[in-house]
């Protein structure tokens, strides 16, 4: 594995660390270590900059989903500074996992996520 790699995903793993933190403290540590100080998250039902409006957008997955955790699914790709990943939002306890998507991530020089962009490619009917 060559240093790019790795430092894709390292990024990744950061990313999901945050979004699988449940305490608010936990949350706001992991969103600062895998965020940058003005990075943002978009995907079709959020438009935040800030590590306050990314946090706030886990904590409302977890509000909506509780007894989820998101999971990467296929291996991370990248190049230069972008990097593309697919996930899954999996019941912990019946392994049933009715969300997944694709986020394409942009990484600023220490490695910390500047932008995403996610797409829902599996949504539970009616949500």
């Amino acid at each position: 594995m060559s240093a790019t790699t790795d430092r894709y995903e390292n990024a990744v793993a950061r990313y999901f660390e945050a979004w699988n933190a449940r305490q608010p403290e936990a949350l706001a540590k992991a969103v600062a270590a895998a965020w940058a100080v003005d990075g943002g998250y978009t995907d079709p039902l959020a438009d935040v900059r800030g590590h306050e409006g990314i946090a706030a957008v886990v904590s409302a997955a977890h509000a909506q989903f509780p007894g989820f955790a998101f999971r990467l699914t296929g291996r991370v790709d990248g190049h230069h500074d972008t990097a593309r990943f697919s996930w899954e939002l999996v019941h912990e306890a019946d392994g049933s996992a009715p969300v997944a998507g694709s986020d394409v991530v942009t990484l600023d020089a220490d490695g910390r996520i500047t932008s995403v962009l996610g797409f829902l490619d599996r949504v539970p009917a009616g949500a």
